[in-house]
């Protein structure tokens, strides 16, 4: 009783403090990790840009990479166990109907999302004509993989339907084409000469990369297979969600090193960096398209969209992703950004967990706003670049390409430029000038990736504000079904104590 009446007066004393504190010191309270953050991202550019005057040896680059890699190691060692712990958990606490018109919401936002990403491309493009006038050898070209259009999408499917539970956390179906030539006699009527052969072998592998869409449809289904199981699915269940409390502890924890892995990610980055000024003197007009596009799609459209379907904030909410955000601007992965994406929508916009954390690993496998705006303008370019004349069914074309495309984005290295590979060569453009991108990946990307974790953040919301009446629904059809077992069970006791 003592210790319950001083738990009450020490939480009494914290209201009154709390409520003696002023408004500004809250704020700092509230976002100290935000604020530390920013100030990482600012002291990465200016180290960086400071050690690279001195030319930094491979070795003094690795070390000041350190501290941002074993960040990086860290939280990817934690996300998958939460996906599969949280997709799961998701998936089993919902009906079928539930599950379908939560997927079904979150896809229409995606694919509307990806088309909308890749206009901005194309009006930003048609403006500014980013590639006219520039030199296709400022840079080495530098090989890529064969890809074709239809392997991307067959690797797809595999991937939904993975052959291995365990493969599939670290690695996932790509298919490699190899091209051959050999040399073969043919016999004409003037009579006989070489001719050239290309062969091409399609051989079915595997890379590294997690792939994602593969648990999550794994999870899915042993979600359901827990719903239908009842009792006996219980005590799975309930590992499954001790599970996910547990490694969201943990990430919270790690999340407070965000500041110096930033820092040390982002003064690297810079440092490694040479040739920059003639870079971007060369790339100038298309490193603007893709950021001038890319400020759109987070700072208006986005926000419109948001606006027009909750009826919220939206720039209350971009604070609220704040986080998350330059996780993404660091470590040019989404993936590695979804305990804060978690953590915006649950804690700030009150979203039930079970849409955001069975729609936030969904979107992280097929929403790509940034790198569909990115594949477009730089669609664009390489066909200025190399002086074909592209009509506006052309420009259109490579839109509907790209916004499908960007859905099934294979895993390998710079994925981006593989997927434009694939793109210029169905509409018959020569891709020998894409090498010039390579030199502006390492700023492109990460601001591509950050518009993905807008994206991501914003699919949740509206997902759950078009699913929020249905859930509740369940919620009550449930209650009165477990309400209605409950009272069946009583009667059965009192039928049988009244026989005896």
């Amino acid at each position: 009783m003592t210790s319950s009446m001083e738990e009450v007066e020490e939480s009494d004393a914290n209201m009154i403090a709390n409520r003696r504190t002023s408004p500004l010191r809250r704020w700092v309270n509230d976002n100290l990790l935000l604020l530390l953050t920013s100030v990482g991202i600012v002291l990465g550019f200016g180290v960086g840009f400071g050690i690279r005057e001195v030319n930094p040896s491979p070795v003094l680059l690795t070390w000041i990479g350190m501290p941002g890699e074993l960040f990086i190691r860290m939280l990817k060692l934690m996300v998958i166990p939460l996906i599969i712990s949280s997709v799961i958990t998701a998936t089993a606490s919902l009906d079928a109907k539930s599950n379908g018109r939560i997927s079904l919401v979150a896809f229409v936002f995606i694919t509307v999302t990806n088309i909308l990403a890749c206009v901005i491309a194309i009006v930003f493009g048609l403006l500014l004509k980013p590639g006219v006038g520039v030199s296709s050898d400022t840079m080495e070209p530098k090989s890529t993989t064969i890809i074709e259009t239809s392997d991307v999408f067959a690797d797809l499917l595999r991937n939904i339907m993975p052959d291995n539970i365990v493969d599939m956390t670290f690695q996932q179906t790509l298919t490699e084409n190899k091209v051959t030539y050999e040399t073969v006699l043919r016999n004409t009527t003037n009579g006989t000469v070489d001719e050239t052969v290309r062969n091409l072998t399609k051989t079915v592998g595997k890379t590294s990369g997690t792939n994602l869409l593969g648990i999550i449809m794994t999870c899915m289904l042993i979600g359901i297979a827990l719903s239908k199981a009842g009792e006996k699915g219980k005590p799975v269940l309930d590992f499954f969600e001790s599970l996910a409390d547990i490694f969201l502890v943990i990430l919270r924890w790690l999340l407070w090193f965000t500041p110096v892995g930033i820092l040390s990610l982002i003064a690297a980055s810079i440092a490694s960096i040479t040739e920059l000024e003639e870079v971007f003197r060369a790339l100038g007009v298309f490193v603007a398209v893709v950021t001038a596009g890319i400020v759109l799609h987070q700072l208006i459209i986005m926000p419109l969209i948001f606006f027009a379907l909750t009826r919220r904030n939206p720039y209350r909410f971009a604070l609220q992703i704040g986080k998350a955000w330059m996780i993404g601007l660091a470590s040019t992965s989404t993936a590695v950004a979804i305990p804060e994406m978690l953590a915006a929508c649950e804690d700030d916009q009150k979203v039930d967990r079970r849409v955001s954390r069975f729609v936030i690993p969904f979107c992280v496998t097929l929403n790509a706003d940034g790198s569909a705006l990115y594949i477009t303008a730089a669609a664009m370019f390489v066909a200025n670049m190399a002086g074909v004349n592209v009509s506006f069914g052309d420009v259109l074309l490579i839109g509907i390409l790209t916004a499908i495309c960007s859905m099934a984005i294979p895993s390998v290295p710079s994925s981006s430029i593989v997927t434009l590979v694939m793109i210029l060569t169905s509409m018959n453009i020569p891709a020998d000038s894409i090498s010039l991108l390579f030199a502006v990946e390492w700023f492109l990307d990460r601001i591509r990736t950050t518009s993905n974790v807008v994206s991501h953040t914003h699919c949740v919301v509206v997902t759950y504000h078009f699913c929020k009446k249905t859930l509740e629904m369940f919620d009550i059809s449930t209650e009165k079904k477990n309400s209605q077992e409950k009272q069946t069970t009583v009667d059965l006791v009192n039928n049988e104590h009244h026989l005896n």
